[in-house]
């Protein structure tokens, strides 16, 4: 009994560690994808050619943010990591130069993108009405990644400083207000899908702005130089090549997915759409023990507590499955009735139901992936975790091209790509039984 009692106990204690920052990272990932989600509620009811416009809108910021994701992953560890070494001055200033590099690639990014917009939304093949759609937001949508990307490196600092209730209080308030600009711009103002756009425009460069001025005032209290540390920001650079490699694997999954529905015509890209914004919610929440799983790894790993950093990784994964079979019910019973809220469209809707079906076996699955992913970042390990990605991404690609050849609709896709998580998961619990990805130390990779 003593025994059961200390081994309930040291789980008591595993726990509150992992839910004080998992909870505030649950409510502020969940805030995220609602930006999607309104834009795709508010546009779907302008019609399905601005339903599937936004389709193709939104798999293209989300393939540029993705991206550029290395840098809240990134900094998360290597801040953390400067943190279980006891020197928080090197953490902030290594925060510093994720920031700079988040405005000098994302003014480049707006620069390039404009110039190419036409010709990579012609890459998806879409009709004349579904074009014009997704270019009228696109124009608009993109002068807002240097805001996403500052504010994807300041909320990474601020995770590997073990806060995550500062960038919950702002993804709350820039939620609500991209809502509240959303309706007024899109039906008040009559703008149609380009309010939209404006209104997240708006909602991400005052999130980006506040999170900013925290970040470097965390930095002037603790003496940090706040100025262009060109070292520092290429160093920044090259230590997410690997995660930029890891992530372009994910997304090359999900333009694939986005490709194969399109050629399936407009109602199935716009239930791709509707079925995609569900996911991406669905992740999302998952990924908050993800995002727990880095700062706590990468801090434990930086204080070389090796022992700990197993048992919490441990503990994580039987809550990520926990989580997963939890979400898997909800989306199976409440999928078919979540369909209207985004489109009036009958034929919308209905496929929408039967492609959710899928989408609930998967997420337990999803569960274990995005807890090891977060483990494995935490731990520096981005090289394994991009070798990883390339595998999953080769089992999955022909199992795309198969459903597309045979013309086997959405559900068989959204198959195909449980399958691929599957892949994921497979890679990741193998590399996670061996020692191969511990490195302790303040240094990451």
């Amino acid at each position: 009994m003593p025994a059961r009692l200390t081994r309930s106990a040291r789980y008591r204690a595993l726990d509150r560690e992992i839910f004080a920052l998992a909870i505030p990272t649950f409510a502020t990932l969940l805030t995220e994808p609602l930006l999607l989600i309104a834009d795709s509620a508010f546009v779907g009811h302008l019609g399905t050619d601005q339903l599937a416009g936004l389709g193709i809108a939104s798999n293209l910021i989300a393939i540029v943010v993705g991206l550029c994701i290395f840098l809240a992953y990134g900094t998360t560890s290597t801040v953390a990591r400067r943190l279980g070494a006891g020197d928080r001055r090197a953490a902030l200033a290594d925060g510093i130069d994720g920031l700079m590099l988040a405005v000098l690639l994302g003014v480049l990014l707006v620069i390039a993108l404009q110039i190419l917009l036409p010709t990579i939304v012609a890459a998806y093949g879409p009709s004349a009405p579904v074009s014009a759609a997704a270019l009228a937001y696109l124009r608009i949508a993109v002068c807002g990644i240097p805001s996403v990307l500052v504010l994807l490196a300041g909320t990474g600092v601020l995770r590997g400083l073990q806060d995550t209730t500062t960038p919950l209080k702002v993804a709350v308030a820039t939620n609500l207000a991209n809502i509240a600009l959303n309706f007024g711009l899109i039906y008040g103002a009559g703008l149609g899908i380009q309010g939209a756009a404006v209104g997240t425009l708006i909602a991400q460069t005052g999130a980006a702005a506040v999170i900013a001025v925290v970040v470097t005032q965390a930095a002037r209290r603790d003496g940090v130089h706040l100025g262009f540390h060109p070292v520092g920001v290429l160093a920044a650079a090259r230590s997410g090549v690997w995660l930029v490699t890891r992530t372009a694997t994910l997304l090359a999954a999900v333009t694939l997915t986005t490709l194969v529905a399109a050629a399936g015509g407009t109602v199935v890209l716009a239930a791709q759409q509707v079925v995609n914004s569900i996911w991406v919610l669905l992740a999302f929440a998952l990924d908050a023990i993800a995002i727990a799983a880095q700062a706590i790894i990468g801090r434990l790993l930086g204080a070389g507590e090796v022992a700990l950093g197993r048992s919490m990784t441990s503990r994580m994964i039987g809550w990520g499955v926990v989580f997963g079979v939890g979400f898997g019910i909800v989306v199976a019973v409440g999928g078919q009735f979540v369909a209207a809220v985004f489109t009036p469209d009958p034929d919308v809707q209905a496929l929408v139901g039967r492609v959710l079906v899928v989408v609930a076996f998967t997420t337990p699955i999803a569960g274990v992936v995005y807890v090891l992913d977060g483990v494995l970042i935490g731990a520096g390990d981005g090289r394994y975790l991009a070798l990883a990605g390339m595998i999953s991404l080769a089992a999955y690609v022909p199992l795309a091209l198969t459903v597309r050849s045979l013309d086997a609709g959405l559900v068989w896709l959204w198959g195909a790509y449980g399958a691929f998580m599957l892949a994921r998961m497979l890679t990741l619990v193998g590399r996670a039984r061996t020692d191969r990805w511990i490195r302790t130390g303040s240094a990451v990779g």
